[in-house]
Order: C-alpha cells, then sequence, then structure tokens
C-alpha cells in the first residue's frame, strides 16, 4: 500500500524515554524510523544531525509496500510483481486469494508470517494477497488447475508482459493459521514449490491472457472533484492571511456587483424598450395625426422627420456635435402631405446613420429666419424680396458645428444633370464680380424682387432670369417634380461634392 501514517517524538520529553531505549535512539541526532506491519522492529532507520527532505522521501519509496501487500490495483502490481521474460530471471509472485472478511484475517497473517520469515531474494520472489470479490474478473482468467473453489488457495505467478501471466497453484488450501497442526506441512509444501520453480529449466504448467486489475482506490467524478477542492482549500489556507482573504473578497464583491448591476440596468432597458413598443403599437395611428401639433410627424418607429421650430432650433442646428449635419425641407401647408410622403421615402434608406437628422420647416414659420440666412451667405448684405412659393421643395444641409449648409433646389444650377458643374462655376464667378446677384440667383433660392404670377395648378420657382433657362419647359415646375433629383442630390452631398454656403453664424429663429 502507498498509504502511510506520520508522527514525531519529542527527545526532551521524560514520557519518550522508553521509545528512546526500545528503538536505540540517540538524543543527539535526528531519527527516522519506517516501519511496516512488525512494530516491534523498524524495516529502515536512518539517523543523522539534520536529515534532507530528499533522503526522507528515498528511503519512504524504497520501503513504500507493507510485507503482505494487496493487490488492489494494476500500478501495485506492476511494482510487487514485475514483468521478467527471460527464464532464467524469472520473477515469481506468491499470491493468496482471499476475501474482506475477518474470518480470512488468520490465513493472511500467517501468510504474511511466512513472507517474513521466508530465505528468498526479495528481487526474485514477492509475497502478496488480493480479495477475490473485488478482482473477480483476473481470478477467473487463472481457474485452469485449481480446484472450482479459488478461495483460500495459493497461486504462484510469472508475468512475462502486460498481459500474458504463467502460473502455478500450490497444492492443498491455505485455510489454516500459525498454530495449526498443518502449518509445519502447509508452509514445507510451499516452500518446495517455490524451489523449484525458481529451478532455470523449470517451467510453470498453466499460462493465461488476463486483463488489468480494476483500480480498487479510484474515485469517481464527484469524488475527484472534492478531494482536489479540499486540497486546493488547504494550500489556500496554508498560503493566504487574512488580509488577503480581505482583499480578495473585496474584489470578488466589487465585480460581482458590477454584473449583477449590468444585468439589472440591462432588465430595466428592457422593460421599458417593451413599455415602448406596446405603447407605439396602440397610439402609432393617433400619434401620426398629432404630428402637426407636437412639432414631430412619426411615419415609422425608425425614421422622425422633426419640425425646424424656435423651442428645437438649437438642438437641431446650433448645438449640432461635430460631424453631423440635420436635413431639412421648407413647405406650406397646401404641399405637406405630398412633399412629405415623398421626401420621407427618399432619405428612409439613411434612417441607421446617427450622424444624419431629418426635418422640415413651415416656410410661412420660419421665412424670416429662411432670409436672413440666405442674406448672410452673399458677399455684399442686402435687402432680400423672397417669394414664399418659389422655396417649396427646396431641402437644406445644415452644418451646425462647421457653419456652412448645402442647398438642393430642382431649379438650383447644381442640380441640373448636364449643365450644373458649368453653370455653378458661373454662378461664382457671378458673387464675386457683378452687383445683380440677386437677379441672376434669386429664383432658385426664392428671391425675386419682382412680383411673379402664380396658378394654383402650376407655378414657376425661377423669375428674373434667362441665363438659368435653356427652353420653355424648364420654366414650369409641377409641384410632383420638386423633389425628383434629391436623391441623386444627396449622393454627392454624401461625397462632398455638393456647393458648400458659409457663415458667420446661425441667425436667430422667429419664435412666433
Amino acid at each position: 500500500m502507498n498509504k502511510f501514517a506520520s508522527g514525531f517524538v519529542h527527545l526532551g520529553s521524560k514520557d519518550t524515554v522508553e521509545i528512546q531505549k526500545k528503538y536505540k535512539v540517540s538524543a543527539e541526532l535526528d531519527t527516522l524510523l519506517l516501519f511496516n506491519e512488525n512494530t516491534n522492529r523498524p524495516v529502515a532507520s536512518l539517523s543523522m544531525s539534520v536529515i534532507p527532505v530528499q533522503t526522507m522521501k528515498d528511503v519512504i519509496t524504497a520501503n513504500k509496500y507493507l510485507i503482505l501487500p494487496r493487490l488492489s490495483s494494476q500500478k501495485v502490481m506492476d511494482s510487487v510483481c514485475p514483468i521478467e521474460w527471460t527464464r532464467r530471471r524469472k520473477r515469481l509472485c506468491v499470491v493468496l486469494i482471499s476475501e474482506n472478511t475477518k474470518e480470512h484475517d488468520e490465513p493472511r497473517q500467517a501468510m504474511r508470517q511466512f513472507a517474513q520469515e521466508s530465505t528468498y531474494n526479495s528481487e526474485r520472489v514477492r509475497f502478496s494477497y488480493i480479495y477475490q470479490e473485488r478482482q473477480q474478473e483476473f481470478i477467473n482468467s487463472l481457474l485452469l488447475g485449481s480446484s472450482r473453489k479459488t478461495v483460500l488457495n495459493v497461486v504462484i505467478l510469472w508475468r512475462r508482459d502486460m498481459n500474458h501471466i504463467k502460473y502455478e497453484w500450490m497444492q492443498g488450501s491455505w485455510t489454516l493459521s500459525k498454530t495449526s497442526p498443518e502449518w509445519n506441512k502447509t508452509k514445507q509444501t510451499l516452500e518446495s514449490t517455490i524451489t523449484k520453480l525458481l529451478n532455470t529449466e523449470e517451467t510453470l504448467t498453466y499460462e493465461a491472457i488476463v486483463k488489468e486489475l480494476i483500480d480498487e482506490q479510484a474515485q469517481g467524478l464527484v469524488g475527484k472533484i472534492i478531494t482536489r477542492f479540499l486540497i486546493a482549500a488547504d494550500i489556500v489556507r496554508d498560503h493566504i492571511s487574512r488580509d488577503h482573504v480581505f482583499a480578495a473578497a473585496s474584489v470578488a464583491g466589487t465585480v460581482l456587483f458590477i454584473v449583477l448591476g449590468g444585468y439589472f440596468v440591462a432588465y430595466l432597458v428592457r422593460q421599458e424598450e417593451e413599455k415602448v413598443r406596446f405603447y407605439e403599437k396602440q397610439n402609432g395611428h393617433q400619434e401620426m395625426g398629432k404630428g402637426k401639433s407636437n412639432g414631430s410627424i412619426r411615419y415609422t418607429p425608425q425614421l422622425r422627420l422633426h419640425e425646424l421650430r424656435a423651442e428645437k432650433y438649437n438642438g437641431m442646428v446650433r448645438l449640432l456635435k461635430p460631424g453631423c449635419r440635420t436635413i431639412v425641407l421648407l413647405l406650406d401647408a397646401q404641399s405637406q402631405n405630398m412633399l412629405l410622403r415623398e421626401f420621407h421615402t427618399i432619405v428612409w434608406p439613411y434612417r441607421k446613420n446617427k450622424t444624419l437628422m431629418f426635418g422640415y420647416m413651415s416656410i410661412d414659420r420660419g421665412l424670416e429666419w429662411y432670409k436672413r440666412l440666405l442674406t448672410l451667405s452673399l458677399p455684399e448684405p442686402r435687402e432680400l424680396d423672397i417669394n414664399p412659393r418659389n422655396c417649396i421643395g427646396t431641402v437644406l444641409s445644415l452644418n451646425g458645428h462647421r457653419k456652412y449648409f448645402c442647398m438642393y433646389h430642382a431649379k438650383h444650377p447644381e442640380c441640373f444633370k448636364s449643365r450644373g458643374s458649368k453653370r455653378m462655376i458661373r454662378m461664382t464667378k457671378s458673387l464675386n464680380s457683378r452687383d445683380d446677384v440677386v437677379g441672376k440667383l434669386g429664383s432658385f433660392m426664392g428671391f425675386d424682387e419682382s412680383s411673379g404670377s402664380d396658378t394654383e395648378d402650376e407655378f414657376d420657382v425661377e423669375q428674373g432670369t434667362r441665363e438659368l433657362d435653356d427652353d420653355n419647359d424648364e420654366n414650369v415646375l409641377l409641384q410632383s417634380n420638386l423633389l425628383k433629383g434629391l436623391p441623386n442630390w444627396l449622393d454627392r452631398l454624401f461625397e462632398g461634392t455638393t456647393h458648400r454656403y458659409y457663415i458667420n453664424y446661425w441667425p436667430d429663429f422667429p419664435t412666433k
């Protein structure tokens, strides 16, 4: 067995004098005594002034088995009964087959006494015993040459390799004790059998192929986990002080608090989202009808169009973060329904862009702001007269942080498919060299110092210049075509190729 019990004796104590005399222990030296079943004398003894730890380990390893060890696993089998293929140096293992009962203690003690008194070389002959009920498969492979009852019988093994064994059964059973009248006869029978088999020319009668022994000390998965946990607990207890425990507990508590807090916050957010979705599902249609009064129109839960008003002006324009823009559609009460639906459809693909905000402005409410914005973008201040109907369908891209805006209008020279770039160049030169800039550029911005004529069904958003018109078809623009070129303009806007109108500051929005 490879299990040990350890203890120590204090040499300076009066209670240990008898032990020192019995085992002849020197009071001046450290002494290591190693015992097996026989406690009358140690199987190994070592005395030194200081005994190294490695020396202790070597002595224990060399004497780790009892006089009569039990074959309880394949590991013990390999140590007690080693393999030897050569017949001339064959090693014999004398095994007593018994059961784990008190009735078999005396036969096992008799075999132990026989092993202790034997004069055989321990490298050639080893003694052991085995429990039949625990190693039944191994014993069943050795039934040849034995009686049907194998309990309390002795078998002599010669292991040639891991699986092949030659064996011989001793004649008669081992159902006796040392005080039995047949003790001497049985002892002589076993001695003669061993002596005969140790002869080089003599071979064992039977041969068998056996499997590995079952590990009787093997633990289950739960047992292994518990054992590892107990070992780890002992190591932690030996190496960690109370301060370390408090520090570890503090860290663990902090981590646990953060994790639980995160789960709790996520739970609250999820509950709030479910409430919002339920509310939107129940009141989605009502909110669309209330959009005009509360300042926003929501067509879907994913895209909201905000109305540009005085109370929202700072959030939508002045306080925009760097890189963010607000895209605003100009309309009036008559064109609101048609233009909002079309505008919503066009900007829908950009709904997931977190840097964009979409809105609309009633030209009746924000005309003065729009007029002031255009005035600030001119090279020289000038009093403007704007026709509100010409501004409908205009889309402004406002960069609040960098103080510039881009403009879309169906009659804007930049929005013409074939002549846009040339017209923008000509327009830029006009801004720098001509004084009648308002007359030339006023139409697409909504400027019109002359009174234009409008009808209910169609209107002209470009008046006062023939330089921007090449034929009569461009002078008439239907309301349904105002946003026709907006998708292409948005593509160029995000590519950075649209013209930018810089201003010094953002004008105030009227509060009326």
